[in-house]
């Protein structure tokens, strides 16, 4: 047939060379043009202009050609350029995109894939070219911002392709409008996809490349520093996706107007959240202000704004109502007790399981342990978080009916929030974590200290650890002399004892340092390795010395105080001791006062009781007594 694309026969394997950057040391390679590596010859593609500039390098305008039965075509790509790699991690490069390449076959919504090359000593991601996107389309519009109906539309459709990568264990990483392309209908696609995905855990040679895992001012905290406030989850695409719908919303990028450290600063250290715009659907607002939460643990996953959006949509078209938005305001909803409508919603319950009471966040015991330890025998059609189980205890005859949300699957005696340690140490990153999962046949996944991302395994490799809580003061342990993370000294070199203030998802320790002075921009908190640390209470303090010392730990004033009482004490046990050596010689002086006939007072009568003694009025000032007269 005319016109008709001749598929690609697989060649052999083949080594190509390649020029690192602009030196002349050479890089070799091994490629193989079949399914799994779909190698492009660069000779085939023929580089036009540059059309963009993002963190990980620039996007191209090329022609791409390919041989036909009748004649030769030539169709627009785009390129995305990357940043030089270095040569011990090509392979590893190549390997991920081969996967990558492979789980994005096929889906709807996500920017097709056509291979990869290499050009001028860098590797090349060949993608299909659109002609504009969401963020050319707010650039057009007076105020650079779209109605809430053609958000939510297109909100729909990103999340259902972010959706579907999810289910592939794709993380995209770096959501913006500006990769939200438009087709020829009008339909949102997702574009540059995994771009973050494929250099995560690969050094680049730029530093102010490697630290970042997409655009800063769409990336969630744990984005910044993955290993030690990670791990990532697809839960940080929910971050990255509700940026992009709040610029999309009110024309304003988030954090707009900030540099790099400035962002970081306001994300990562005083846990800001960008701004929520007023007028929206009730359900909108809710589930963006989830998005912000800094545990990722507490933020909704696709499924759930894809929910909320499409039922928002079709209230708009059947009310017509929230056609306006008000003024920008601050977000700052907390998440109450701790676990957030969007976390209790991650974990179904199904006849069979064993369940116990969740234990309130934060807290060493559960206050009212309803359910120890029980079987669901019952479930009711309706099981979200406000739903109801019915559960059998052991020596009640009769099943409990009880709220889901108050109680936590146990999967062969682990349940999700339980402190774990690898019972082989892997000196490669902590050995002690949270675990945030664990399957029906044991599967878990845990987060780690060092670890960019989730640990999976099975539950025969943990085992339970040491728990800890907000509020408990620890201390380095006294074998530990070079801690992971920066920690402070007292005085004589001894290590300080802190407050734990925030505990991380990977388990890494937050800590406060109460009895410290801090000034200005002086940090007054540190990062712990909870294999690292111990627990210290008054109670288990040895002796009034280390009592002491422990006390002067819950706050910096507590020794200016002891000495200011100190020196208190010291003045009025001074005073009242004066007062009384001045009574003393009052007495004294009293008892030895001469009369005018020649006879002393010595307090006794020298004759009859009645009679009185006549005293000068300055000898009775003296002695104390009226300047009337003294028996």
């Amino acid at each position: 047939m005319a016109g008709k694309v001749v598929a690609a026969q697989p060649h052999p394997p083949f080594e190509y060379e390649l020029f690192e950057g602009d030196s002349e040391h050479l890089i070799t390679a091994v490629a193989s043009s079949n399914h799994s590596t779909p190698w492009i010859d660069p000779a085939k593609l023929k580089l036009r202009h540059r059309i963009g500039r993002g963190p990980f390098g620039d996007l191209w305008l090329a022609t791409h050609h390919q041989m036909t039965e009748d004649y030769d075509e030539y169709h627009e790509v785009a390129v995305k350029m990357l940043q030089p790699v270095q040569e011990e991690n090509v392979k590893a490069l190549l390997d991920k995109f081969d996967n990558l390449f492979l789980k994005c076959r096929g889906i709807d919504g996500v920017c097709f894939l056509y291979g990869f090359s290499i050009i001028t000593g860098k590797i090349c991601i060949v993608m299909k070219f659109y002609e504009g996107s969401i963020g050319d389309k707010m650039a057009r519009i007076k105020g650079g911002k779209l109605s809430l109906a053609d958000v939510l539309r297109y909100g729909i459709q990103l999340a259902q392709g972010i959706l579907e990568l999810h289910a592939k264990g794709i993380r995209v990483l770096n959501l913006k409008p500006s990769n939200f392309l438009l087709d020829k209908n009008g339909q949102a696609i997702l574009g540059e996809v995994g771009i973050p995905y494929l250099l995560l855990g690969i050094p680049l040679p730029s530093p102010d490349v490697s630290p970042k895992l997409g655009t800063p001012n769409y990336m969630a905290p744990e984005q910044w520093q993955p290993e030690v406030r990670g791990p990532l989850s697809l839960e940080a695409d929910s971050w990255g996706f509700a940026c992009s719908i709040l610029e999309i919303l009110t024309g304003v990028q988030p954090w707009c107007g900030r540099g790099v450290e400035e962002i970081y600063d306001s994300v990562v250290r005083k846990q800001e959240k960008p701004l929520i715009p007023e007028g929206l659907p009730p359900s909108v607002e809710n589930v963006l202000h989830g998005c912000f939460d800094y545990d990722f643990r507490n933020r909704p996953l696709m499924t759930d704004i894809l929910h909320v959006f499409k039922s928002s949509h079709n209230a708009i078209y059947c009310d017509g109502g929230w056609t306006g938005l008000g003024s920008v305001t601050t977000s700052d909803k907390s998440s109450g007790n701790g676990y957030s409508e969007w976390f209790l919603l991650k974990d179904h319950l199904q006849v069979g399981d064993m369940v116990r009471s969740r234990k309130p966040p934060n807290a060493c015991k559960s206050k009212n342990m309803d359910v120890p330890e029980a079987i669901v025998v019952g479930l009711e059609r309706d099981t979200d978080q406000d739903g109801f189980v019915l559960v059998r205890i052991h020596g009640i005859h009769d099943p409990l009916r009880v709220p889901i949300s108050t109680l936590e699957r146990v999967t062969f005696g682990l349940a999700a929030g339980d402190w774990v340690r690898l019972k082989e140490d892997d000196k490669k990153h902590s050995p002690v974590g949270l675990l945030h999962s664990i399957d029906r046949d044991g599967s878990v996944a845990v987060g780690f200290i060092g670890l960019e991302t989730f640990w999976k395994g099975d539950s025969s490799e943990l085992q339970m650890a040491e728990s800890f809580f907000v509020g408990q003061f620890v201390r380095l342990k006294a074998n530990v002399l070079s801690p992971r993370f920066e920690w402070p000294r007292k005085r004589l070199g001894a290590w300080a004892t802190g407050k734990i203030w925030q505990i991380l998802p990977n388990g890494c320790l937050i800590v406060k340092f109460p009895g410290r002075l801090t000034f200005g921009d002086e940090c007054s908190t540190s990062l712990a390795d909870p294999a690292e640390v111990e627990v210290v209470s008054f109670k288990t303090c040895p002796g009034m010395v280390k009592k002491y010392q422990h006390l002067e730990d819950f706050h910096w004033g507590v020794r200016p105080l002891l000495i200011a009482v100190g020196v208190f004490t010291a003045i009025k046990v001074g005073v009242l001791a004066g007062k009384k050596m001045g009574r003393s010689k009052a007495k004294k002086l009293h008892s030895s006062v001469p009369l005018n006939d020649g006879q002393r007072v010595d307090g006794q009568s020298s004759g009859n009781s009645s009679n009185q003694v006549w005293f000068p009025p300055s000898v009775a000032n003296i002695l104390g007594v009226s300047a009337g007269s003294a028996r």
